[in-house]
């Protein structure tokens, strides 16, 4: 199919990546559906190699040797024009038609795509019986159907219709029609005009729907379609094409930090150098190999000798061995408290430290206003029915590609600027030692320990919960709160980055940005709340939101602990955020931690039983 839409490319990694069900319109107004195609389909796409990017960290996280961005641009072609110039075509992120079934809303007749009319090279499909009717349109185009199959191994098929009608032995017309008789799925029913059987599709959704008519995961990948299905023991289950529940995407990021992010290190791992420095048996032969690629005249960057040039690609490569292992956020956590470096520069990197605002010292350990950043997204696979971790039998994510050797991911780079902040340490680890506040988290961990046994699983990282955990997530979601109020940012824009190590580390922090693809970034209104004279009255009023709600006393009281969101007092009129501004799906919140329980705060002061980091009259 050609030319059925345009989609962000932030989009590719959240939203729209590979295997994601996607919804169209073509330019006659046709509604089509279609699937996202998997990586083999993106390099039958021509991927330019300048739209590749890197980070360092990243990469040797998840073992690969590059990211690519979404193809976007032109290529040329082998075909010539008329004076002898090559062909010019845009590139296209592919996709496959899906579901492959679709019905007539004027006559009900419900058809695999290949029985429709078309126009040959236009992806359009009409009903040629009821198109240009007195009193009909010219083209009536036919409407994929609500309804497809999918299994938690991230298979994805037909819903089977003909299956699901029962025909009568020796039915050969096998006509269908999908007739609405009443509101609601309950009034919709598979006719079959050559028979007469006939069922509602009322019981579609229920439990072991497709099992009771004899039909089981066929293990098919639409997204793949050089391997389009595998082996499946997991049962099917009916969902509609745009269900939320259809594709979960297992995104991993970074932010770049010094001295990964200079212009020097994404010089060197460039791809045709790269190679060449990942295939020596020793780090001893790393001159050897700057000489034989000429990288000192090829670098056209601040100065250096060779020897230099030798330390900085040691550095590189030593990093590059550490492999998985290595904490991501540990890193980006130590480069963020440490002061900035005087004298050097870096275009994606930069950091100002502002002093505690009066009356914050003893709650707060730094202030940091990141005036730029760049983050890179990386979509490392995907799952159906259940986001990973809330199955009920342990699973692998779905593939992006039918190879999974790839050495590469699907990827973009997004530039912005923030505002960080870290607890104060002593104060914290004096707090995760109070015993209502072990109470506290240890009856949140039964909840989630309780729901996963439910699910017949076990529960999901991060578990155990711990105190730190709970109350820099809280904080962090009201600072966001207040902050959209104040900087012209909304919610949704906002984002948070969570840095919390276990009781007793020196990691207690959070780091709220915003960005936008692009070199450009984003306008520099929310590093400039975290001045300290602007972000000290941001964060009074932060904690104050944080006393009530507008649901108490059902939220305060612990409405959400009835449910498996590892939350006590928290709901949607407090402290839940957009979702995609929160690492996790609003859960793991807690007001009290943050202010205490109405009763505490009814009480002036603090003492050694409170349950609040900032005690009441603060």
């Amino acid at each position: 199919m050609t030319g059925i839409g345009k989609i962000r490319r932030s989009q590719v990694i959240g939203t729209y990546g590979p295997g994601a069900i996607i919804d169209f319109r073509s330019p006659e107004g046709a509604p089509i559906s279609a699937v996202s195609g998997g990586l083999e389909l993106w390099e039958e796409a021509k991927l330019d190699h300048r739209q590749r990017i890197h980070e360092v960290r990243l990469q040797a996280s998840l073992n690969v040797d590059f990211f690519h961005q979404p193809p976007v641009g032109k290529y040329k072609t082998a075909a010539r024009d008329a004076k002898g110039y090559a062909i010019e075509e845009d590139r296209e992120l592919p996709a496959v038609r899906f579901p492959e079934w679709c019905f007539c809303p004027s006559c009900d007749r419900l058809k695999h795509i290949r029985d429709w009319v078309s126009d040959p090279a236009k992806p359009d499909r009409w009903c040629p019986v009821c198109s240009g009717q007195k009193g009909k349109p010219k083209r009536q185009f036919v409407v994929p159907v609500r309804l497809v199959a999918a299994c938690e191994a991230g298979h994805l098929d037909e819903f089977p219709w003909d299956r699901w009608v029962g025909h009568v032995e020796g039915c050969k017309r096998r006509d269908l029609k999908l007739v609405g008789e009443a509101a609601g799925l309950a009034g919709l029913v598979v006719k079959c005009d050559g028979c007469g059987a006939e069922k509602s599709l009322a019981k579609a959704y229920g439990p072991h729907a497709l099992e009771r008519i004899g039909h089981s995961c066929t293990g098919r990948r639409p997204w793949l379609p050089l391997a389009h299905r595998e082996a499946c023991g997991h049962a099917a289950a009916v969902i509609q094409r745009g269900a939320s529940n259809a594709w979960f995407p297992i995104v991993e990021s970074a932010i770049d930090i010094p001295p990964f992010s200079d212009e020097f290190t994404q010089f060197i791992r460039q791809e045709q150098y790269w190679k060449a420095f990942k295939a020596l048996g020793d780090p001893a032969h790393i001159r050897g190999v700057i000489e034989d690629n000429e990288l000192m005249e090829e670098w056209h960057g601040p100065p250096m000798t060779l020897r230099e040039m030798e330390a900085q690609i040691r550095r590189i490569f030593d990093r590059d061995q550490q492999g998985p292992e290595t904490d991501l956020r540990a890193e980006e956590y130590a480069r963020l408290v440490a002061p900035p470096t005087q004298g050097v520069t870096d275009r994606n990197f930069k950091i100002e430290v502002e002093a505690i605002p009066d009356g914050l010292a003893g709650f707060v350990g730094h202030l940091v206003r990141v005036e730029r950043l760049r983050e890179v997204r990386v979509l490392t696979g995907f799952t159906r029915l259940t986001a990973l971790g809330q199955e009920k039998q342990a699973r692998e994510p779905a593939s992006l590609s039918a190879s999974k050797k790839k050495n590469w991911l699907p990827a973009v780079e997004v530039f912005g600027e923030g505002i960080f902040v870290t607890l104060d340490l002593v104060r914290l680890r004096e707090w995760e030692q109070r015993p209502p506040v072990c109470a506290r988290i240890a009856a949140l961990n039964a909840q989630l320990e309780q729901a996963a046994k439910a699910r017949g699983g076990t529960p999901v990282a991060p578990w155990p919960l711990t105190a730190r955990r709970v109350l820099i997530h809280t904080l962090c979601h009201a600072v966001i709160d207040r902050l959209s109020l104040d900087c012209g940012y909304s919610s949704s824009s906002v984002r948070e980055r969570l840095y919390s190590g276990p009781e007793g580390s020196d990691m207690a922090g959070f780091l709220i940005y915003t960005s936008a693809p692009g070199a450009d970034g984003t306008l520099g209104g929310l590093s400039r709340e975290g001045r300290a004279e602007r972000f000290g009255a941001t964060l009074r009023k932060a904690i104050d939101d944080t006393r009530w709600c507008s649901s108490d006393p059902l939220c305060s009281d612990g409405l959400a602990a009835l449910f498996d969101s590892g939350n006590h007092a928290a709901c949607h009129a407090c402290c839940f955020l957009p979702e995609t501004a929160c690492e996790h799906f609003n859960q793991y919140l807690d007001r009290a931690l943050v202010t205490g329980t109405p009763e505490e705060q009814s009480q002036p002061g603090e003492t050694p039983l409170s349950l609040a980091f900032f005690p009441s009259g603060y």
